[in-house]
């Protein structure tokens, strides 16, 4: 414990302080001391520490939040933990307690415990190391289950049975691959057959549960590493059947068409090392879902997927219900990068027009430059050459853009002329023939027949009336 933080030995000193006053031996628990082991350095707003004592969690964080001063504790009864927010550290406090599962329940039983009990119920043995915060062996590490030489061999692996450890908490067969993905680590062979053995026990699980972890392979610096294993073990098969099915390569008359589960997994480690967010990287993921229901061959031009972009789009929303995803403006985002994704390249040549560009521009909106990320993340081809003049083709398209842009600023376009206007100026009441007006100046905008300007939509509204209004 000699390269810790002062502000957080200060912290522990005042825990130890707070178990020996209430006679509850008390210990630092889980991903606190493995990152110290792993010198993974976190930023401080993301710090949680995590204590198991002997007696009662709720208990030794009162006597805590006491001696530091602080009245932001939250006490869960019912789960027997509290948990503290003090300074940017969250504080999280249980009694040490023995846990398991009815073979078809959600909810774990739970019995106090030794902590040698505590540190059995853990996931893996790398989670299941602890520190001493008592006055006899303070700062001694605890590692019954040799999980340091775990994180030196770079390994994943329970601590007992991993077939007892899954049936226990099924939701630990995707924190095995989450850890593996977010450290890069192996899984333990024994653990690795473990989760193929254990998978459909992933069924009991909610799927709030299942989408967190997901999320956080999503996140992970190479999130392929995490699908992989998903799709190997048979977990991704359970929650996400439509990213399954593209996995296969079919081939009729010598002519084969690319494994688009890899490919996928490609484009999302490309958007992942471009810097894209937790949406960007579901767009990657979502880019070709539905190629597999557009997949056809055609004698003379070999394999198409005609309209998988706006099939796929379709299907946002229905998979982003069923995982548990958010269906507000995220998920319309994804949808719309999905919906787009073949626009930028199909604007690629020499007579590309500025109408087109303008169409791109009005529907991607603000988010044209994650658009072009994307569609440069989809450039998975081995041949160098090719890499290359997509990569010019796409800076062709994106100075086009730029172009078009500064010219006729479409990113948030608003029709320049209200409803209010139309009626006053044309003397008619509401109806649908203002929603026809207003299409026909943004329909002339776009075409490049009226600068995007009041003053030109104006008159043009007027030049068009007799056609709407009789």
């Amino acid at each position: 414990m000699q390269d810790i933080p002062p502000k957080h030995k200060k912290v522990f000193e005042t825990i130890s302080e707070a178990g020996a006053a209430i006679d509850q031996d008390v210990f630092v628990v889980g991903g606190y001391v493995r990152d110290f082991y792993l010198n993974r350095t976190k930023k401080e707003e993301d710090l949680d520490i995590d204590f198991v004592t002997i007696g009662s969690g709720i208990g030794l964080a009162e006597k805590v939040a006491e001696l530091l001063g602080t009245d932001r504790l939250s006490v869960f009864k019912q789960f027997g933990t509290a948990h503290i927010k003090y300074r940017d550290m969250d504080l999280e406090f249980v009694g040490a307690r023995k846990e398991s599962y009815r073979r078809n329940s959600r909810k774990p039983i739970v019995e106090d415990g030794t902590l040698e009990d505590d540190q059995l119920r853990r996931d893996f043995t790398i989670n299941a190391l602890s520190w001493s915060l008592n006055e006899e062996g303070y700062g001694e590490l605890m590692d019954p289950f040799h999980g340091i030489q775990d994180l030196k061999k770079q390994l994943v692996r329970t601590p007992v049975d991993p077939l007892q450890t899954f049936d226990d908490d099924p939701l630990r067969m995707m924190r095995a691959i989450r850890f593996a993905t977010q450290l890069q680590f192996d899984i333990e062979e024994q653990t690795y057959q473990g989760i193929e053995e254990m998978a459909d026990r992933i069924e009991i699980i909610s799927k709030e549960r299942i989408i967190e972890e997901l999320n956080k392979i999503v996140l992970a610096p190479k999130p392929s590493i995490g699908f992989a294993h998903l799709f190997k073990t048979g977990l991704l098969h359970h929650f996400f059947p439509e990213m399954v099915k593209l996995h296969g390569v079919d081939e009729v008359r010598g002519v084969r068409h690319k494994d688009n589960f890899w490919h996928t997994l490609k484009v999302l480690d490309n958007v992942a090392d471009m810097g894209g967010d937790l949406w960007l990287r579901w767009a990657a993921v979502m880019h070709d879902i539905a190629k597999p229901a557009t997949q056809k061959f055609v004698q003379g031009t070999g394999w198409t997927f005609h309209g998988h972009d706006a099939l796929g789009a379709h299907w946002v929303k229905r998979i982003f219900r069923r995982l548990g995803l958010p269906l507000d403006e995220r998920m319309r985002y994804v949808r719309k990068l999905v919906r787009l994704h073949l626009r930028p390249i199909a604007l690629v040549s020499d007579e590309v027009t500025d109408s087109a560009v303008r169409r791109l521009i009005y529907e991607a909106g603000d988010d044209i430059d994650d658009l072009m990320l994307l569609c440069r993340a989809d450039i998975t081809s081995k041949n160098d050459y090719k890499v290359k003049q997509y990569n010019r083709n796409f800076d062709y398209v994106e100075q086009k853009i730029e172009e078009v842009e500064a010219k006729d600023r479409l990113r948030k376009w608003k029709n320049p002329i209200k409803g209010d206007e139309i009626m006053e100026a044309l003397d008619i009441s509401p109806g649908p023939v203002i929603g026809d007006i207003k299409d026909a100046i943004k329909e002339a905008i776009l075409d490049g027949k009226i600068p995007n300007e009041h003053d030109a939509a104006f008159e043009y509204m007027m030049s068009i009336k007799d056609e709407y209004i009789g």
